[in-house]
């Protein structure tokens, strides 16, 4: 059995991680460095930084930042926001990234993720896909989720799969900041669809609903944000929780 992931999420916003409720009202939760640090002291798996109006305000991401963050953790880490070039890409890993993850370019130019997977493997390309359901019909949303596409999520995700994506970063919109739990249905669906590990995002509040994800959902990976950045679920705790529930985790 492949151990399960958890991984702490950093939106980041002008330098400040925030975080907000299905994608909106953002409030400060600190300095992204600072936080990316203490995760990985407390035994996260992986840190995943995305820079979540750079697409929006049509800039790159902050490379500057993936070099500080580089510097403190010892753990993989995934960057995303504003990715939308080779040039891109080998910039943030030079700056000290592991994986990159791309949205919005990926729905403008599906080519790039075959182009990317070519140049840098699939191991480095994350296909992030936020997904909202409307009218039991789950569509793809880009730019921060503040656009809705034609785009079917579990379509569009086989397709990345099929052009090379190497993981599936999923954040269910209806989820997103709630703390009702994970999006398991769709979650699973995909999981089930596709050969690459997906990681679930979106809805996390109790411990719980983390086994629920990794049992009902078959994700590979839970990622959360607010839990973790307002010290409502330790991570040390949650990880021995996850232990004793029978879930393959790393202590």
């Amino acid at each position: 059995m492949l151990t399960k992931r958890i991984i702490p999420c950093l939106d980041i916003k002008e330098g400040r991680t925030v975080k907000g409720v299905n994608f909106v009202e953002l409030r400060d939760a600190g300095d992204p460095v600072e936080l990316g640090k203490v995760y990985a002291d407390e035994g996260a798996d992986e840190l995943v930084f995305l820079d979540i109006t750079a697409t929006v305000e049509k800039r790159k991401t902050l490379v500057e930042l993936v070099t500080k963050v580089a510097k403190t953790v010892n753990i993989p880490f995934t960057v995303g926001g504003g990715i939308s070039t080779v040039e891109d890409i080998k910039a943030l890993l030079n700056a000290g990234a592991d994986k990159i993850s791309i949205n919005s370019a990926a729905v403008k130019n599906p080519g790039i993720v075959d182009e990317m997977a070519r140049e840098f493997g699939s191991q480095c390309i994350v296909v992030a896909i936020d997904t909202k359901n409307m009218d039991g019909v789950d569509f793809v949303h880009t730019h921060g989720g503040r656009r809705p596409t034609l785009l079917q999520t579990q379509k569009w995700a086989k397709e990345v799969t099929e052009r090379g994506a190497g993981e599936i970063l999923l954040t269910s919109m209806d989820h997103d900041g709630v703390k009702n739990g994970f999006a398991n249905e769709i979650t699973s669906e995909i999981s089930a669809l596709l050969g690459i590990p997906v990681i679930a995002s979106g809805g996390a509040g109790k411990m719980h609903h983390f086994k629920d994800v990794f049992t009902s959902g078959k994700a590979d990976a839970a990622l959360a944000a607010s839990i973790f950045h307002f010290k409502e679920i330790p991570i040390p705790e949650l990880k021995k929780y996850l232990q004793a529930e029978g879930i393959s985790i790393r202590l």
